[in-house]
């Protein structure tokens, strides 16, 4: 189990990697300056920087009994199945113990995911209803899974795909997976209105990008209003402004309202349970020696309490050396960051980060400092798109790790393993990730053809680097005035809407009728709509009908079997994808081993595959030549 923790810490990309491939690639900002050192520095720094905080969350997010975090019960699971003697009994019918049940399920899908993968990958991107009118485009923008919003109710047979929003829906409680659906659909019917009215010239773009675009329609070039890196008024007035998608509008406006509301509303509603654990930090703070534990008499507690605890010092030891770090990164390379950039994304930390890791340990659900972090940033520092890019990094990746690392010490706390090992541990995994992941990266840049680009031959198409290199441009470049003011008025009340909507629903939740309002979450109904641009329905309503088959039906009316495989059984299937995955990229993708036939290319015909109509309003007959102000006249 300790194994699988450090491990865990490491798992996945940083988020560095978005940073340093918009730097590099010349589709984006194509800067040489960024050499390894740069990245060395900007990785270690940000990584760690976010345990500096972890300290303090302790008290908040690991010891309360309420901090169930429900993601980290599949991991639990496993290893129980795969190192605890259990004895056999038959449950529901069910003889198999749990050891046999993982291997068979995973050994099924490592086969199994072939298919989508690889030999028949229209079971992957199941775009059924555009197969029947590929070059219809008011069909391919409402049920597309590629272009379109997804509207499909059978949309893929890939567990890979199924776990791409929720990632867990076998472990994630139902009324979370329930509240972020309704939250999409009715994010689903504000686009349409949005694109169908053309409003804000949305019409003439695709209805669900990532990407910036001119007001020609074709890819913002950023490039071509850059002087030294910075923002050349005169380029910008002679090329175009940037402009967003009608999903990318409704998906910042969702962002924008859900910061004051989370904050406000978690308040409003955890505020006991808030208080008592800030309570608990107060009298740290007061008297060093008293124990963590103190004030927590859960059976947990009382277990982890007789090990050797890290003390708080130590915490605050590692985010002053990730602070010394971040200031020789922006001093040593032209990154035009200045250095009280990062004390002030610390400061966004210290307001954001309890309510966020709050939602996430009850709930599952998670949203970052990004989105804040990059329009306060673009207010400061305007016209720098690097500036803003490099306090992004910073300001959301103290919030990605501290959840990292708390979450793995929750897993540590269910375990009984000792604090001081842990910190040990997670530490030297961090420190080695690092240069995996720059090691990783930089082969990546090298070596993969086409990298970044929509359809490259591996789906190495970047969608979230895309959506980083568009925000640093819009908010960075342009900056947030210009886009307030003047291309954008309207997403300025979002924060408005989000700072009163949490009266009506505290409200409803305290004095509404209980069985509805047991299971009514606010806050992952906002965060439903952040699940576009590039992403769509395609990849939460799978995850809908398998969370309400197992999370609801199977754990109410067959509770043994659900509590003896249920966990086993979503680690089993993304296991056999993990390794699935891996020999067949080796074996058949990165020298490319072509099975051409209809169930490989029917998904990507027509609009789906980029061809023909992409837009509701045709860019090439536009009156005037382009669509919004006149250029000259360019907010």
């Amino acid at each position: 189990m300790f194994a699988t923790i450090c491990i865990s810490v490491g798992v996945g990309s940083s988020y560095v990697s978005y940073n340093i491939i918009s730097l590099k690639l010349d589709q984006f900002y194509g800067f040489t300056w960024v050499s390894f050192g740069y990245q060395v520095l900007l990785i270690l720094s940000t990584q760690f920087m976010g345990f500096g905080f972890a300290g303090i969350m302790r008290k908040i997010s690991v010891y309360p009994v309420r901090a169930m975090w429900p993601t980290l019960l599949p991991t639990l699971a496993l290893n129980r199945a795969m190192l605890k003697d259990e004895k056999l009994q038959i449950i529901n019918g069910w003889k198999v113990s749990r050891f046999n049940f993982f291997y068979i399920v995973f050994g099924g899908m490592f086969l199994y995911f072939w298919f989508p993968d690889y030999l028949f990958t229209a079971l992957s991107v199941f775009n059924w209803m555009t197969w029947i009118a590929p070059n219809n485009f008011n069909l391919a923008a409402i049920t597309g899974s590629v272009y379109g919003l997804g509207l499909n109710p059978i949309a893929t047979f890939d567990w890979n795909y199924m776990t791409q929003i929720i990632q867990h829906p076998l472990a994630t409680p139902w009324y979370t997976i329930a509240n972020i659906y309704i939250g999409s659909i009715i994010a689903f019917f504000c686009i349409i209105g949005v694109y169908w009215s053309n409003h804000l010239w949305t019409g003439y773009l695709p209805i669900n990008s990532n990407g910036l675009y001119t007001n020609t329609g074709k890819p913002f070039m950023v490039t071509e209003i850059l002087t030294n890196g910075v923002f050349d008024e005169a380029k910008y007035q002679a090329y175009s402004p940037p402009y967003y998608s009608a999903a990318n509008l409704v998906l910042y406006g969702a962002y924008f309202a859900i910061y004051p509301f989370s904050v406000v509303y978690t308040s409003m509603i955890e505020w006991t349970g808030m208080a008592a654990s800030f309570r608990q930090v107060w009298y740290s703070l007061k008297d060093y020696k008293r124990s963590n534990f103190a004030g927590f008499n859960d059976p947990h507690c009382r277990m982890m309490s007789k090990y050797k605890e890290v003390p708080d010092w130590w915490f605050l030891a590692v985010l002053v050396f990730s602070i010394v770090l971040s200031i020789l990164c922006v001093k040593l390379y032209p990154a035009q960051t200045p250095i009280w950039g990062i004390f002030f994304a610390l400061a966004i930390n210290l307001v954001f980060l309890v309510p966020l890791v709050v939602i996430y340990a009850v709930t599952g659900f998670s949203f970052g400092l990004n989105v804040l972090v990059e329009l306060i940033v673009g207010y400061a520092i305007p016209g720098n798109g690097v500036a803003l890019m490099t306090l992004k990094t910073i300001g959301y990746n103290i919030d990605g790790q501290a959840e990292n690392y708390i979450t793995n010490q929750k897993t540590a706390h269910y375990s009984n393993i000792p604090p001081m090992a842990l910190f040990r541990g997670q530490m030297l995994a961090t420190f080695i990730q690092c240069f995996v992941t720059l090691g990783v990266m930089n082969w990546v840049l090298s070596n993969v053809d086409g990298l970044c680009t929509s359809h490259q031959a591996q789906k190495f198409s970047c969608p979230a680097e895309r959506t980083f290199f568009s925000a640093s441009v819009l908010w960075g470049v342009i900056g947030p005035k210009r886009v307030f003011n003047g291309l954008y008025p309207i997403l300025k009340w979002c924060f408005l809407i989000g700072a009163l909507l949490p009266i009506p629903c505290y409200a409803f939740k305290r004095y509404g009728p209980k069985s509805v309002t047991r299971a009514f979450q606010p806050t992952l109904i906002l965060g439903g709509f952040t699940i576009y641009a590039p992403y769509n329905l395609t990849f939460v309503t799978p995850a809908l009908i398998v969370g309400f088959f197992f999370m609801y039906h199977i754990k109410r009316r067959y509770s043994d079997w659900w509590e003896k495989y249920n966990y086993v059984l979503s680690s089993a299937l993304s296991a056999g994808v993990a390794f699935s995955s891996i020999i067949i990229f080796f074996a058949v993708q990165y020298h490319e081993k072509d099975v051409t036939w209809w169930g490989n290319t029917v998904s990507g015909g027509g609009i789906e595959g980029g061809v023909g109509q992409q837009s509701r309003l045709d860019t090439s007959i536009l009156p005037k030549g382009y669509f919004g102000p006149a250029p000259g006249s360019y907010p």
